[in-house]
């Protein structure tokens, strides 16, 4: 009798333990969650907890199986993975912020009035201010300094190209650098008409002018990052690979994780200068919670607009210049021999034909076959028809900027003849090595906007739907592609994509909720699209 009693009792413990619900900390359900996994599937509820992804699946069955004390119908909204800009500056976006905004100028008095602006209103040591381009202009050639020094005789302002890879500096910036006419140096150019500086500096010539600006103080850091993160956080973004920060910058975004000022996710280059590179020998891949430095930014070439992209023939708007390199081309291969052995990740910036062969050949001799070492070329912008097998060869990571395409459409046709054209800007043709490619922005250079990512890499065309037919159309990518790109292929391209990238059980719950699908939406209603809410750690930390 005790048996049965026994056996009748556990009975009825197990079956009230079965119809018990697992307890979460949040449910999404009534939407179209879109979980970027392996098999790109489609789900209508999430369960959360703990800022981890506890599981997925039908309306029916996550209700049914999870108790919350918070539970939201999103009526049918779309839901994707965090999006994560695989190549940005998002502390260089920050610094933009305070500085003079030259983007959209359509003259350089456009220019000159913004300044001019700004300086009445902001009492600065310096003038810094970063987004002009000649090539937005009626007249398409670069500045001369002339007005600068009238308005400001006593004031150094540096004012950057879109780009950041050529700038225009007045003479007391010029003066405190101790710019010369004439001055030459490997990789950068300071430019003169008739023995007289115009204040034209590019690509590593800025730095002559950059590297006097003070250092920006931890108050004035601190700010320029959580207005960024602010911003970012707004347009959908919950992670962000920041190419190009000192050992010193690190320092300082650590403390503001410990202050818990910053809250979404970095991968972080470090720059490839000595001090940070050492450091990073030391270290090996330093990872923390919500930010990481596992790789070193090497800086190829400089960029299409300016003229300082590396090509393999003349540029055809500027016959007897081919660009440069921005360092000896063995100063790039034998950092390539030194990382080969780590588990530090090699990737850099390639903007020309030129420039993608010879990256490309330096780490095909460094990584000897297949490999997971995920080396990357930054921009794989203008490539020779002969050299895109490189990047399949070498399992090399192909890292690419869909609005840099739409960007450029009008004018680099000039730089490059329709020849060459047809082999830039090619994302189709480079997801075809590997079978995944990452998305970004480069941002300052182009608006922070996910949306506009997904835009252009999708209909390969401006704000405006030009051109009709879509800009080189054939490379054009897949929404499911363009979506990949900017979730899990980027987590996969800085070693994260067992952490966050899709919707799956165990991952961050890192998430973006849509007022559109964008995987149904016609073409040119994409970008009306509204981030509603935009959730990191299960958390929403910007609703609309």
């Amino acid at each position: 009798m005790k048996q049965v009693i026994y056996a009748a009792t556990l009975f009825i413990f197990f079956t009230a333990c079965g119809q018990q619900k697992e307890k979460a900390d949040l449910i999404i359900h009534h939407g179209v969650i879109y979980t970027a996994d392996s098999l790109f599937s489609v789900v209508e509820a999430m369960a959360i907890k703990g800022g981890k992804i506890l599981a997925r699946g039908t309306n029916e069955f996550i209700l049914g199986q999870y108790d919350t004390d918070s539970s939201i119908d999103i009526k049918g909204a779309a839901v994707y993975p965090g999006f994560n800009d695989a190549h940005a500056h998002f502390a260089g976006y920050g610094q933009s912020l305070r500085q003079v905004d030259l983007v959209g100028t359509q003259s350089w008095d456009e220019v000159i009035e913004r300044v001019k602006a700004f300086a009445s209103t902001n009492k600065t040591a310096w003038i810094e201010g970063r987004g002009w381009d000649q090539n937005d202009w009626a007249l398409k050639t670069f500045p001369n300094k002339s007005r600068l020094d009238s308005l400001f005789p006593t004031t150094p302002v540096l004012l950057e190209r879109i780009d950041g890879h050529a700038a225009i500096a007045n003479r007391a910036a010029l003066d405190v650098a101790g710019v010369k006419a004439g001055q030459r140096l490997t990789g950068g150019t300071v430019e003169t008409i008739q023995g007289k500086l115009t204040g034209i500096l590019i690509d590593n010539a800025i730095g002559l002018v950059g590297s006097k600006i003070p250092a920006a103080s931890k108050e004035e850091f601190t700010l320029r990052l959580v207005a960024a993160q602010e911003k970012c956080i707004a347009a959908g973004l919950t992670s962000i690979t920041d190419c190009g920060l000192s050992v010193a910058d690190v320092e300082r975004i650590g403390k503001l994780y410990e202050e818990g000022k910053l809250q979404l996710r970095l991968n972080i280059m470090l720059s490839d200068q000595d001090d940070n590179i050492n450091w990073l020998l030391k270290k090996g891949p330093f990872i923390k919670e919500r930010y990481q430095v596992r790789s070193i930014k090497f800086y190829g070439d400089g960029a299409l607009g300016s003229r300082g992209a590396c090509l393999l023939h003349d540029y055809a708007d500027k016959p007897g210049w081919k660009g440069f390199l921005l360092k000896d081309a063995k100063y790039f291969a034998y950092r390539a021999e030194q990382l080969a052995n780590t588990d530090i990740q090699m990737c850099t910036h390639a903007i020309g034909d030129s420039a993608n062969r010879e990256v490309l050949k330096i780490y095909a001799a460094a990584l000897k076959g297949k490999n997971t070492k995920r080396w990357r070329i930054e921009h794989a912008q203008v490539l020779d028809s002969a050299d895109f097998h490189w990047f399949g060869d070498y399992n090399i990571v192909p890292s690419v900027q869909p609005t840099h395409a739409t960007s450029d459409m009008y004018w680099a046709g000039e730089r490059l003849g329709d020849k060459r054209l047809h082999y830039a800007y090619a994302f189709e043709d480079l997801l075809k090595q590997n079978g995944w490619i990452p998305l970004g922005t480069d941002f300052p250079v182009e608006d922070i906007s996910p949306l506009r990512t997904f835009y252009a890499a999708v209909a390969r065309k401006d704000s405006k739907g030009f051109p009709a037919g879509g800009f080189q159309k054939e490379n054009a990518l897949t929404r499911e592609e363009a979506l990949k790109g900017m979730t899990i292929w980027a987590a996969r391209a800085s070693f994260e994509e067992h952490q966050k990238g899709s919707l799956e059980p165990g991952k961050v719950a890192d998430f973006v909720i849509t007022s559109q699908d964008l995987m149904k939406v016609p073409e040119e209603k994409i970008l009306s699209t509204q981030i509603i809410a935009t959730y990191i750690y299960g958390k929403a930390l910007h609703q609309l």
